[in-house]
């Protein structure tokens, strides 16, 4: 409760919803609170409800990675059904329940929508990509980790219309195939991070059509795919200059060879040289690392 000085009484009472909705409670005060306050708040009265309703009419991110599992699926259309103005998107961790059904209305009506995460959504289907690429032409960010429907045509789609894309984890995909990566590639030229982890068709061809398409590259995943060797490592390294983090764990073809020109460029790479790692299997074996002189 405030205390306001009015000229026609000593003191007045004014509640907070007093305040005016849209100049100052949405912009400066509902803003800074988590979106779990925002939920509980709802069900204090119906003037909360409201107010809060205002809030995500307006609200630019939306974030349901750390209460997905919380929201039920009737809470979460209610909360955009008249949001037209999102930029963020994340609905990671609601595969219990996301389905193209909740998902298609909101991709509809929020065509600026830069960043979008469906990390882990297992339920949607191939519509919901393509209505992503129809509808949000200037995405830059795409979240699409262990979406095992994404398949070729989907991801088709995307490149043909989200051209700005700098960032697309792709991460146990396991549809996608060579082709669809290089399509991809082709197209989306100013993509800086990518993610083909845990995909065992990825091999050589995706990887050079990535470093030859994409030359401001900053971050390349490659973690566990088996089929990747120093061939096309050689390339990203000639054709990648920006690039500063690889991961190659479990790339059993990938060897120091094509890794040490990288090393010597500062590139931070996720598996160690063969002599750090021999001297760590040493340490694990005899409780300490004997003393070697790397110089010699």
């Amino acid at each position: 409760v405030l205390l306001i000085i009015d000229p026609l009484c000593v003191f007045c009472r004014c509640h907070l919803l007093d305040l005016p909705w849209e100049d100052v409670l949405v912009p400066h005060i509902l803003c800074y609170l988590p979106l779990q306050h925002l939920v509980s708040l709802q069900r204090v009265s119906k003037q909360f409800h409201s107010l809060i309703q205002v809030y995500l009419s307006n609200c630019r991110t939306f974030d349901l990675s750390l209460i997905g599992p919380c929201v039920p699926r009737e809470a979460f259309c209610s909360m955009l059904k008249d949001n037209k103005v999102l930029q963020n998107l994340s609905i990671q961790n609601c595969s219990d329940w996301m389905t193209d059904h909740e998902l298609l209305p909101v991709i509809g009506q929020n065509q600026h929508l830069l960043r979008l995460n469906l990390h882990g959504c297992l339920w949607l289907t191939r519509h919901s990509l393509v209505a992503v690429s129809l509808s949000c032409t200037h995405l830059q960010h795409l979240g699409l980790a262990h979406c095992e429907w994404v398949d070729s045509l989907s991801l088709r789609s995307l490149a043909d219309h989200c051209r700005a894309l700098q960032s697309i984890d792709l991460t146990a995909c396991r549809q996608l195939k060579d082709d669809a990566i290089c399509y991809l590639v082709k197209k989306c030229l100013e993509l800086k991070s990518l993610s083909l982890a845990v995909n065992a068709n990825v091999t050589d061809e995706s990887v050079e059509e990535v470093a030859k398409n994409c030359r401001g590259l900053e971050q390349l995943d490659l973690t566990g795919c088996l089929r990747v060797r120093d061939q096309s490592i050689r390339t990203l390294a000639e054709y990648c200059p920006k690039l500063q983090s690889l991961k190659v764990n479990h790339c059993h073809n990938v060897t120091e060879s094509s890794l040490d020109p990288l090393r010597k460029r500062n590139v931070v790479i996720d598996v160690e040289p063969p002599l750090q790692r021999a001297l760590v299997l040493l340490q694990d074996v005899l409780g300490f690392a004997p003393f070697i002189n790397l110089q010699i």
